[in-house]
């Protein structure tokens, strides 16, 4: 039923008159309950319960109307119902909220400001940190033209996770920073926005340009899109005298477009030119050096430097077969590459050696692995192959320091007979050297000789020779046939044949005493170049001897093979036609010891002879194992020249003619060896039967015939001999 307001209205007044505030109040709930769109009444009883100490109540009844009021666009209105609000309480939120709206729209920033900053203070304090972030964004969107407070905000959108919304603002942010020349500010806003979306292709363009206009390129390059915009910025700095700069553009362009192959070219081609090399190397690879060999060298560098040798190797092969002359820069490369990977730099500077070698500059390929081994010491490998170029090149000096570098590489690697193969042959060359003697001890305790310093006495004092190889049988090192050994000759020896010369000149008298010494089996040897038993030539001539010796023709031999000396010579020069000696020989003076020393210089004369001729049948075969062969031949040719060597180097040489399909020379050959005594009669056999074969393979059958029937006539049957003579013979005959 409706109430009278008029009435109702006139009642609320006396019961406020009269001090009755909470009747007055119930007067005034009726009529709002009547009339809820009745906002004097709402105001009215509003401020009755904040007098009532209401203030809940009294808020509520202002908020309705003050909402009201914001709803119909009366926000001077509403804004003064929302302070009355705040002073009843302060820490109303909406109305802090709805007042700052209100003091926004009329300007009043700093009065907004302050209100939303009490609103997020009140958030914060509850722990409604969104709530608080919220508030803080307001705060930003009170003034557009207050743009540190506006990038604050998109902070707390940030903080909120709002990050297209934080985009949007920094975009806009910047956009109107630019316009109006605030190109520093604009700059800001853009890179925090390009760390928020690094992909955003609009964010970077605009910074780009700011930059760019701005004329700092450094952070230009790092907006840059395309190439063409990092081209741009290499020509502005060129233009202004920023090598430095622009080359840094170029090489960040490089990383950022690592396909652009002409553009790391031309990277790599401006730090040669500047000297820096590493720098260089950081954008070369095989493809983009081409035919440079800088950039090649630069590009072997790198590979060995990882894990990709045989790829160096390759380029450095082909330098070098387009260019010699870069073996030097080569050999560098591989020592400097050798003292981080040892195997690496040795591929590098054994290139180089080659070419040396090839080019016939011994000396520079020594050179080159000395250097190595001066940096890697130890290096078993490089030291072979510096002997091996020392022996091919005749180096003989730096030969024998390289034999005493490579004896203690065996010796730090455990292999004992190999380093006392070396360290002995060291000490029959300079048994002075006490450093050579210290190897061979060292050789000998790893071999595990119970008493080193005796043997190493035994073979100083002569007792026991000095060993060395046996190069007339190169099963080692090429494949042949074994052949039986040749029978033993008697042996002489040097004191009977001397004491023979002795007796056979001097008067006859009684026999002098006799000297007890005798020979046993295993000191029956060939004394080395270095050595001189004293005691076989100066201890005493027998008065028999003469009587029982030989003639003079007869040959002294040793039981090796390392060294041979026809004492007939010796023999005729201190006894010449002592078969046919005339009467009066008996009267001549008897020979003295000068006499004896003088041949025995003779016979060391013809020794050293032969010591020449067996190093050259040595690096003959050498160089055949290494695949010289015109090197080969040439070594043998001139130790063919030792009668000893005739044979067995002649044959070899003819062999290799024949393997090479070159048959006049080896019949030359066969030819020759033919001529020289065999060691047996199996040799000479065999010998005859290729020439033979030889000569009957060119058309000269009638020498090849005579040579089968001289063949047949000592050997027999031997293997088709029958069948080759018949054939032969029929050729001949014209059949």
């Amino acid at each position: 039923m409706p109430i009278d307001r008029a009435e109702t209205l006139r009642n609320a007044e006396k019961l406020i008159r009269q001090g009755k505030v909470d009747a007055a109040i119930a007067e005034y709930v009726r009529i709002v309950e009547d009339q809820p769109q009745d906002w004097a009444a709402k105001n009215t009883l509003g401020d009755l319960y904040g007098r009532a100490g209401q203030a809940e109540k009294a808020v509520q009844q202002f908020v309705e109307i003050a909402n009201n009021l914001s709803d119909e666009g009366q926000m001077a209105k509403a804004g003064a119902l929302y302070k009355k609000i705040l002073k009843l309480k302060p820490d109303h939120e909406h109305s802090l909220l709805q007042v700052a709206d209100v003091l926004a729209m009329q300007r009043l920033y700093a009065d907004a400001r302050a209100h939303l900053t009490a609103l997020m203070d009140l958030r914060s304090a509850r722990g409604d940190t969104r709530g608080a972030l919220q508030a803080k964004v307001r705060i930003g969107s009170l003034d557009r033209e207050d743009y540190q407070a506006r990038l604050m905000a998109v902070g707390a959108r940030i903080e909120m996770g709002d990050k297209g919304g934080a985009l949007s603002d920094l975009k806009e942010i910047a956009s109107e920073l630019v316009d109006k020349g605030r190109s520093a500010e604009a700059v800001d806003a853009l890179r925090q926005a390009a760390e928020l979306n690094p992909d955003d292709e609009e964010i970077r363009e605009k910074l780009y340009d700011v930059h760019f206009a701005a004329g700092d390129y450094v952070r230009a390059r790092e907006s840059a899109i395309s190439l063409e915009q990092l081209r741009m910025i290499v020509t502005s700095q060129e233009a202004a005298g920023d090598a430095d700069g622009a080359l840094d553009t170029l090489r960040f362009a490089a990383n950022s477009h690592p396909d652009e192959k002409g553009l790391r070219t031309d990277l790599a081609r401006r730090f040669i030119a500047r000297g820096d090399m590493s720098a260089a190397a950081e954008y070369l690879t095989a493809e983009t050096a081409g035919d440079d060999p800088e950039l090649l060298l630069l590009v072997a560098d790198i590979k060995l430097r990882s894990e990709s040798p045989e790829d160096a190797v390759a380029i450095l092969r082909g330098l070098l077969d387009r260019d010699p002359g870069r073996r030097e820069q080569i050999a560098i490369l591989g020592w400097r590459i050798a003292e981080l990977q040892a195997e690496a730099g040795f591929k590098v500077v054994e290139l180089a050696a080659d070419s040396s070698v090839a080019q016939s500059d011994f000396p520079a390929a020594a050179a080159a692995l000395q250097e190595f081994v001066t940096r890697v010491p130890n290096h078993v490998p490089a030291l072979m192959r510096l002997v091996e170029i020392c022996v091919d090149g005749g180096l003989e000096a730096t030969m024998y320091s390289a034999q005493a570098q490579l004896a203690d590489a065996y010796i730090a690697a455990g292999s004992a007979s190999e380093a006392r193969f070396i360290a002995e042959d060291l000490v029959a060359r300079e048994p002075w050297e006490s450093a050579n003697i210290e190897r061979f001890r060292k050789a000998l305790v790893m071999m595990g000789e119970p008493d080193p310093d005796a043997l190493i006495a035994s073979r100083l004092s002569g007792e026991s020779p000095f060993t060395s190889t046996d190069l007339l049988s190169g099963a080692s090192l090429f494949d042949e046939p074994s052949r039986p050994a040749p029978e033993p000759q008697p042996e002489i020896a040097m004191d009977d044949l001397l004491a023979a010369a002795e007796a056979d000149a001097a008067p006859k008298q009684g026999p002098p005493p006799r000297r007890p010494w005798h020979l046993r089996e295993d000191t029956q040897f060939t004394l080395s170049a270095n050595a001189i038993d004293l005691e076989s030539i100066l201890g005493g001539f027998d008065d028999d001897v003469a009587a029982s010796s030989p003639p003079a023709t007869a040959r002294a031999s040793a039981t090796t093979d390392d060294v041979e000396v026809d004492l007939s010579i010796v023999l005729e020069d201190i006894k010449p036609g002592s078969t046919t000696a005339p009467a009066g020989a008996q009267d001549e003076p008897p020979a003295d010891l000068d006499g004896v020393f003088g041949n025995l210089r003779d016979q060391a004369s013809r020794r050293s002879g032969l010591d020449e001729a067996e190093r050259e049948y040595k690096r003959g075969l050498a160089l055949r194992a290494a695949g010289d062969l015109d090197g080969c031949i040439a070594a043998l040719e001139k130790a063919s020249r030792a009668p000893k060597l005739r044979f067995g180097t002649s044959w070899l040489i003819a062999r290799l003619y024949r393997d090479h399909d070159k048959l006049p020379q080896a019949l030359e050959w066969l030819e020759r060896a033919a001529q020289a005594p065999a060691p047996t009669s199996d040799e000479s056999h065999q010998l005859l039967y290729e020439l033979a074969e030889g000569l009957e393979k060119v058309g000269e059958v009638a020498r090849a015939l005579a040579i089968c029937l001289e063949l047949q006539a000592d050997a027999g049957s031997y293997k088709d001999l029958d069948t080759r003579i018949d054939r032969l013979t029929r050729v001949q005959a014209g059949n």
